[in-house]
Parts: C-alpha cells; structure tokens; sequence
C-alpha cells in the first residue's frame, strides 16, 4: 500500500520574493522613520513642546474715559465669576452633589438642566453639571464659570464657604462701565466679543477670543489700540491634564492702556438730550396721528467755534451702552437693530440729510465774494419765479415754476433782507440768475456753489477718524449727476440745490462746521473730541490743540485746496444777515434768549425719502418737511456754536430755534455756575 508523500520544502523562488517583500517594507519603515525623525523632526518637536508648555495671556488695564471736567464716561469695575475646578472636586459622588446643591442655591444656577447643548461658559439655559462634565475630560484643571458677573454678596459668601467646597472658587475679572448709559452712549461707544474677521489678528495681540472684548463702536471702537494697551504673557509647564507645573520663564507685564479726556461737557450733554427729546415729543404730539413718520430721529451738537472742541454731540433715539457693559442681550440688540430710527447710528455724523435754507450761508458768501450782486442789489421777489428748464445747450427750454416758501412774496429784497427772512427767490437768483433782471444766468451756477460749499466743510470727513462711521454727504454737479443718475444737468438743477434741496446731503456736523467757520472770521477748525491722552498717574501724555485746517479769509497762513480767498467784508456782511434771523428775521419769535446775543440760521428743508413715499405723505406743494436751525454766540467773538436737526420736525424756526436757544441758556447757566463756584 503506497502513503501519499506531501512536499513541504520552500523553494528557493518562494524564499526570494519573501526577502523581497521584507526588504521592502523594512525600506518603507525606513524612509516613514526618516520622514518623522529627520524631514519633520524639528515640527514634532515643536508639537511636543507646545504640548508640555503654555503661554498664558495677561490682559493689560483698559484706560478710563472722563469728559472735560474728570466726570467719568467709561470705567473699568470688577466683575465676580464663581468657578468650579473639575480636578479638585471630592471623590464621592455624595460629596459632589452636596456642592452642586449649595451653589445652586447661593447662585439660582440650576444642577442640571435636562436637553441643554454645549455652549460657552456662563451662557443661559446651562446646569452646573452639565458645564462640569463637558470641562472635565478636556481640562480637568481648567477653572470653568458656572455664573459670571455674580452678586458681589453671594461671591462673598461663596468664598467663605470654599474651603468646605473643594474645586470651588471666585474668580475677578474686568468689565466695562458707562455710568452716564444712554446720555453718552454714541460717543462711547461700547465692547463686544472678537469678530471673525479680526480674530487672527486679536489672537496674535494675546485676546483670549472666548471672554476678550474690543470696543464696536464710538470712542471705544476709534480709539480701541491706545485704550486697550499691550497685553502681556507668561510661559508655564503643564502636564498632559493641563495643571500647571511651573513657570519656564520670566513673565512679560502687560502694558496698560492709556486714559483719554474727550472736550465733551457731559451736564451739557444730558441738558441738550432732554431739550432736544422734550421738543420732538412735543412737535410730535402737536400733529395727527395719521401725519406722524414713524422716524423719530433729531441731532443736538455744541462747539466752541474758535478751537474746534465739541461740547455736546446728541443723537436720538439712542441706545443705553450700560446694558451692554457685561453682555449684550440678544433681544435688546435686536429691538435696537429693527427700529426704523436707527437708534445706534450716530446721526450727527452718520446720517445725511436735506439742509433747506440753512445751505444758503454757502450760496451767499460765494455770491457776494464772486462778485454775482452787491449787498445793495435789490431782487423783487413776487412769491415765484419762472425759467426755461434746459438740458443741454441749445434746448429751447420748458417753463418751470420756483416757489418762494412766502406765496405772497417779499417784496423788494436786498442782500441782509434776503438772508434774514431767507427769501427763495432772491436766492434763486443768486444761483442760477434770471434773464432780464439784475443777476444774469448762470448767476454763482452749480459749480461754484460746490466750491464754496466744500470751502465751508460740506462734503468732508471733519473728525478725520476720531469717531467711527462719519460720512461725507454730497453736494451735487454735472459730473455727478451724469455718472450717478445717467442724466444731463437741468437748469432747474441749480436752483433748488441753491436752497439746499434737490440731491443736497449733508451731515449735521457739516452744517454746524459752516455755521463755526462764518461765525469766527472764516477759519475752518478741525472738531475735536480728543482733549488729553493720560497715564495711570494723571500725567498728561499726549494734548490736541485746536487745528485750522485753513482759513479762508488769510490764505496766506494756511491756503485751502479750493483755490478760495474770501473778502472780510463779505464774511461781516453775512454775520450781520445772520444776527438780523434772530433780532428780526426768520427765527425772532423763537430764538432770542434774554441778555445773550445770538447770530443764526433757520433751514425748513423738504423731503421724500422711503419712508415718506411709503406713507403717501410726498403730495405737491405739501412735502413733508425737516427742521434746521444753527447760532453762535456772541456775535462779535463766539466762544459757542449749536445746531439743532428734527426729522420731520417742520418749520425749522418753531421747532429746530427752540432747542437751539434752550441749549444756549444751559451753557451760560452752567457757566456762570463754574465762575460762582470757583470764584
């Protein structure tokens, strides 16, 4: 019987593809490890280093902001933030409970709340446990918040308590404070998380994105670098839980932020924020429903005419930043965010609008100083005016019809007459002419309108970057509205943007800049808000002295970039119209103040803008209207310039004259307060 024989030897071929495959995949091993060690050697240890070490960021002292007596705008106070070690927590589950139970009880911060999903520290709707557990396996000796910005009195206690409550703890850190809330809040501005957009940048500064603010907006926002200073850092050793070890190296002092005085006079401020709030509750509550816009909107500035330094800068509606100094609250944020009146936007230099007759100072200076008529150049004013409406030239024209705001006329009207009573057509004349009469077209024409309107600081950013959000507004010609509406300049064109109307926008700020620059002899001075920079000590580090960005009647000393020489006599010409608005003009029954002489400008400036088409309230001859009105005082050497703006507040003289002349009163009250005291 045969037994099967199995051949069980390898062959030599079997043996070569196997020490083959071998050296391969040592050859693999090989280059993998020479990859690791050698190619990426220095990243790995790099890695491992950041593994083993920490760099621990250390916030730097936010600065202090005071108005220009040392009232505080904007402060930092503490803020207490009960915390829980996960690491330091007693072993027994008993034990554990029993601390949960005490805080919840001293904090109103529940134990567990059943659904909830991860979230930041501290964020609404989050149990005590529910923080623990989530911190507990990625850093079990990380201090996680369980409440922040607790009681002052429950951290105390909290605290007395620790030492019977391992792994518990009270932690200070820094917030925001606006002591004067919604009276300085658009100049303040207020503080919020990191946006994405600049997170790289912040995080390479030492921001800790999670709980680090930067200022949004106001003084906070434009002067966020100088306020915040420099962060500092230490290096440490931790372990692989991430308890700190040791110190590696000597730590690196943050770099406080400096404090800053700005030229605001914050009793001004609030006086200005209630007269201006009284009169537009007023204006509105004097209308029928039906006719009142939903836009409730008015501007309040104060300025010293001669160094350029805002006393007052008043926006309504605004916002209260005091409720945002901790966190801001979505559903304020978002009522803040839907109101049609856009009550954080800083409409003094933020909003453009219709100035109306108050842009007449611009066409008046340039009439009289090109020469275009003589204060004695008498213009009859019938209540309207007739032109041929062209668009090109050679265009036969079509008969339009200007309205003077008086149907019945004026008159026969000179130059401080025409100014005084604010006469359209009289300025109609003086910018676009009228054949046959004593101006003759183009009169002053569109082009030297803007140069002299420019000249006055219309279609300027004036703050140059101190407050945030400032725009330029527009003042119209043949180029613009060629690029911009496609169409040829009308002859019609000119002669409204003489009054002011037509495609004229202009900042509040603008229109008190002009009104600063007639008043104090043609000098257009820079505002300012910034007053001082200071140290921890008090030290004046930095000032800003007054700025005249040119002087239009000596531009020897400083020329302007429009080529403008303006005649002394025609800025004391145009002074003297201005003191005639207040003792007999368009603003004499509402703007006088006793003993205090004033010179001034009233502006009633129709408009139609989305809100009033929406309403139907655009109907000929019936436009809605705004109200403007801008003084200064004295008239022979101002120390203060105001200008009111209601949104729909009418006529400007019964509304906007007013709240001017109120203002005007506090100043001289708050004044004469500051020289009893002190004297």
């Amino acid at each position: 019987m045969k037994t099967a024989f199995t051949d069980n030897r390898v062959t030599p071929h079997r043996i070569r593809i196997f020490l083959g495959a071998m050296i391969v995949l040592f050859a693999i091993f090989a280059a993998r490890l020479f990859f690791l060690q050698v190619i990426l050697g220095k990243y790995y240890l790099a890695l491992a280093e950041t593994n083993r070490t920490q760099v621990i960021s250390l916030p730097s002292s936010r600065g202090v902001i005071y108005d220009r007596n040392g009232v505080i705008l904007a402060r930092n106070v503490p803020s207490y933030n009960i915390t829980i070690t996960p690491a330091d927590l007693p072993d027994d589950t008993g034990g554990v409970q029993a601390i949960y139970r005490t805080l919840s009880d001293l904090t109103g911060v529940p134990i567990t709340v059943p659904g909830s999903r991860p979230s930041q520290e501290c964020a609404p709707g989050r149990g005590i446990e529910d923080l623990v557990n989530e911190w507990i396996e990625l850093a079990p000796y990380y201090a996680v918040k369980i409440q922040c910005d607790a009681d002052p009195a429950t951290a105390q206690i909290i605290q007395e308590k620790s030492a019977d409550m391992p792994g518990v703890g009270v932690s200070v850190s820094s917030v925001r404070d606006y002591p004067n809330g919604r009276f300085t809040a658009d100049v303040i501005g207020y503080m919020g998380r990191v946006p994405p957009d600049l997170s790289e940048k912040y995080q390479a500064l030492g921001y800790n994105l999670d709980q680090d603010k930067i200022g949004y907006a106001g003084i906070e926002l434009s002067s966020q670098d100088i306020l915040a200073g420099t962060y500092g850092s230490e290096k440490v050793e931790v372990d692989a839980a991430g308890k700190i070890i040791r110190l590696l190296e000597p730590p690196t002092e943050p770099v406080a932020g400096k404090n800053i005085q700005l030229t605001i006079d914050s009793r001004l401020q609030e006086a200005a924020t209630i007269i201006l709030e009284n009169k537009i509750a007023e204006t509105r509550a004097n209308k029928p429903p039906a006719q009142r816009s939903p836009m409730i909107t008015g501007v309040v500035i104060a300025m010293n005419p001669q160094t350029g330094e805002i006393l007052a800068m008043v926006s309504v509606p605004t916002y209260d930043n005091e409720k945002f100094s901790r966190y801001i609250p979505l559903d304020y944020y978002n009522s803040l965010a839907s109101d049609i009146s856009s009550p954080m936007l800083n409409h003094a230099i933020s909003g453009t609008y219709s100035p109306g007759s108050i842009f007449k100072l611009a066409t008046a200076v340039g009439a009289l100083n090109e020469n275009i008529v003589t204060p004695e150049t008498q213009i009859i004013c019938n209540g309207s005016i007739s032109i041929l409406q062209k668009f090109y030239p050679g265009d036969p024209g079509t008969p339009m019809l200007f309205y003077c705001y008086q149907r019945s006329g004026h008159g026969v009207v000179n130059f401080l007459y025409g100014l005084s009573q604010s006469c359209d057509v009289y300025f109609y004349n003086l910018g676009g002419g009228f054949p046959g009469g004593p101006v003759p077209e183009p009169g002053l024409g569109i082009d030297e309108i803007k140069r002299y309107a420019d000249a006055l600081g219309y279609e300027q950013l004036l703050l140059g970057g101190q407050l945030p959000g400032e725009v330029s507004g527009l003042v119209p010609d043949e180029t613009w509205k060629r690029i911009h509406k496609g169409e040829n300049w009308a002859t019609g064109d000119t002669y409204i943007s003489t009054i002011g109307q037509g495609y004229v926008e202009v900042t509040p700020l603008q229109v008190l800049e002009s009104i600063a620059t007639i008043g104090n002899g043609g000098k257009l001075i820079k505002p300012i808000l910034l007053k001082e920079y200071l140290d921890g000590e008090g030290n004046v580090t930095q000032t800003f002295p007054p700025q005249v960005i040119y002087n239009l009647a000596d531009t020897a000393i400083t020329p302007n970039t429009n080529d403008i020489l303006v005649q002394p006599w025609v800025l004391q010409e145009v002074q003297l119209g201005m003191r005639l608005v207040v003792t007999q003009g368009t603003a004499s029954a509402y703007a006088q103040i006793d003993n205090i002489p004033s010179a001034g400008k009233t502006g009633t400036a129709e408009y139609c803008d989305d809100i009033a088409q929406s309403r139907n309230m655009c109907q000929r001859d019936a436009w809605p209207t705004h109200a403007w009105y801008g003084a200064y005082a004295p008239p022979d050497n101002p120390e203060i310039a105001v200008l009111a703006f209601v949104y729909d507040g009418g006529e400007g003289s019964v509304t906007a004259g007013p709240i001017v002349r109120d203002v005007l009163k506090a100043y001289y009250q708050l004044k004469a307060n500051d020289a009893q005291r002190t004297g």
